[in-house]
């Protein structure tokens, strides 16, 4: 596999499928730094928008390479996107390349300072990355069978936004916990994306929805979105 680019934070994304959402394929921030994370077809892409919050934006080119090559399966035995290379080490899984980048490039913060705000983040962001995304990736989807595929994950995605709006109602403000931008809201937007997309009726969570719709006005979740990427297919561009 060929280098796929250079960036000023001194890692290279190794592949990116071209149909992650920002989720996903990619959602981010942008206050100084670019982080790359997503999932395949509009699951997950939160790296991205870690990366575009702090304001380091970094340029990347995809690898044309699909993530079930024996190329990338050097780097991820799991063949699932993202592998992020860095500092030497190379990085698999979304929320592992998020808090790399917290630990390392700390501004602006992802995690809040408040241990208990920082609880509810993680148990959000896993919540979503773990307890819904999963369900209905694109592996799981063929196991089910096309003709069930819509209502699985419908019931997927519902089941898990109806615990998620009940926690929210405890932990948000203007984001997901309190008034900054975290991780957590980096792992909401591609599964409000991915909700869309299997036509998910969003009316029994407005406060999902108010905060989908603030991130969604962040310079760094639109810069980073997946139909403005370099790999998006033309149907798919913005």
């Amino acid at each position: 596999m060929k280098p796929v680019s250079q960036q000023p934070l001194g890692f290279r994304i190794l592949h990116r499928s071209p149909r992650c959402h920002p989720g996903p394929r990619s959602q981010g921030l942008s206050q100084g730094r670019e982080v790359q994370v997503g999932s395949r077809r509009g699951a997950s892409c939160l790296p991205d928008s870690a990366l575009a919050s702090s304001g380091q934006a970094a340029q990347s080119t995809r690898a044309s390479s699909p993530q079930f090559s024996e190329e990338f399966q050097a780097l991820n035995p799991m063949k699932q996107v993202p592998a992020l290379k860095i500092d030497g080490i190379t990085i698999g899984q979304s929320l592992a390349i998020i808090e790399y980048l917290e630990e390392t490039r700390p501004t602006p913060r992802l995690l809040p300072q408040d241990p208990k705000k920082r609880a509810h983040v993680r148990m959000i962001s896993h919540l979503l990355a773990s307890g819904i995304q999963p369900l209905q990736n694109l592996s799981v989807l063929k196991q089910v069978g096309q003709e069930n595929q819509l209502t699985w994950a419908q019931r997927a995605i519902s089941s898990g936004f109806n615990a998620l709006e009940q926690i929210l109602q405890g932990t948000a403000g203007k984001y997901c916990v309190g008034d900054e931008v975290s991780m957590a809201d980096l792992c909401l937007a591609p599964q409000v994306a991915n909700a869309d997309r299997f036509k998910v009726d969003l009316t029994p969570y407005p406060t999902i929805s108010r905060i989908n719709k603030v991130t969604a006005g962040l310079e760094a979740f639109q810069v980073s979105h997946p139909c403005r990427q370099p790999d998006t297919p033309p149907e798919l561009r913005a």
